[in-house]
């Protein structure tokens, strides 16, 4: 609302607040608003508050821009999460509905823990309250909701250990609660799991919108909102690909655009949108992690193997 972009960090344990005074979107100031937590990743802002995931907790900074210099004693606002760090950093955003998302990842490769793992979680802000909304989700960090329908997409990451291109990552189209995406007893569109997809079949599963490749690590997607893009991209789905490891030929590292029907809910194509932070020999420079639209269109990448955010923008054609 007053023009700050608050970052979190997976290793550092803390919450930024960044701030660009004179309008060019080059960061002139980098605050430390909070400090000291457990993979303080999420962040997302509501009504002059920046709440923040710290594994087990959610966490609520009050009135945050009117004191980036003094910021206030954080209040809890959940604190019933798993403690578990694999697959503990939590993405977290308001919904359309004013709940607050949380997901809990698996505490594994490939289990099956029951509930809360392996989910999608929403809770009421104000009293905390939880309630899980999909299950089957292996570990997404990354979801966003349709500026037409308002209905829920999120990538997941699949597997590791089937082998170089099985199973593909996901993006996934969730429009209602009570959907349950596969994990651990099914992958992608039609390939069970051997440890626990014995006796399932495809159609007891919500199957993807698109697999995505395999071990890319997708992370943060967002529909594009803004207008400084060409209308093509407009209301598309810009996707963060962290990059494989569980791979002999590494992938990933890039930004990929999914492009949508006109019924805004059938995938049409996966595709390169940014790339360049892998070497051709596999090795990185950059990681790309999330992205955001910024109030001028622009998008904004945030790379924590940099330790850098990009801006894309677009001047129009040469």
């Amino acid at each position: 609302e007053g023009g700050t972009l608050f970052v979190g960090s997976r290793t550092a344990g803390n919450v930024y607040a960044i701030t660009d005074y004179n309008g060019d979107y080059r960061a002139d100031e980098v605050r430390t608003i909070a400090q000291g937590y457990t993979q303080p990743v999420g962040v997302d802002f509501r009504d002059g508050s920046l709440y923040f995931s710290a594994i087990d907790e959610i966490w609520r900074l009050d009135a945050i821009e009117d004191n980036l210099d003094n910021p206030p004693s954080p209040v809890l606002v959940a604190d019933f999460y798993p403690t578990d760090v694999a697959h503990g950093w939590r993405f977290i955003k308001f919904g359309p509905d004013g709940n607050l998302y949380v997901p809990i990842g698996a505490p594994c490769n490939i289990c099956d823990e029951g509930d809360p793992y392996a989910s999608i979680t929403r809770i009421d802000p104000f009293t905390g309250f939880p309630e899980i909304f999909a299950r089957g989700v292996r570990n997404t960090v990354g979801f966003d909701w349709h500026p037409v329908t308002g209905e829920m997409w999120f990538t997941d990451n699949g597997r590791d250990r089937m082998g170089d291109d099985v199973p593909p990552d996901e993006l996934n189209l969730a429009p209602v609660p009570g959907m349950h995406f596969g994990y651990p007893y099914w992958h992608g569109i039609d390939i069970p799991d051997p440890v626990y997809g014995d006796g399932h079949t495809a159609d007891e599963f919500d199957l993807p919108a698109w697999e995505l490749e395999p071990h890319v690590a997708a992370l943060g997607m967002r529909f594009y909102t803004g207008q400084m893009f060409p209308e093509e991209y407009r209301n598309q789905i810009f996707i963060a690909e962290h990059g494989s490891w569980d791979r002999s030929v590494p992938i990933g590292a890039r930004v990929m655009l999914v492009r949508l029907a006109e019924d805004n809910r059938t995938a049409l194509s996966y595709e390169v949108f940014a790339e360049g932070w892998q070497w051709p020999d596999g090795s990185r420079w950059g990681r790309p992690v999330d992205v955001l639209v910024m109030p001028d269109g622009s998008l904004l990448v945030s790379d924590d193997h940099a330790g850098a955010i990009y801006r894309i923008s677009y001047a129009g054609e040469a």
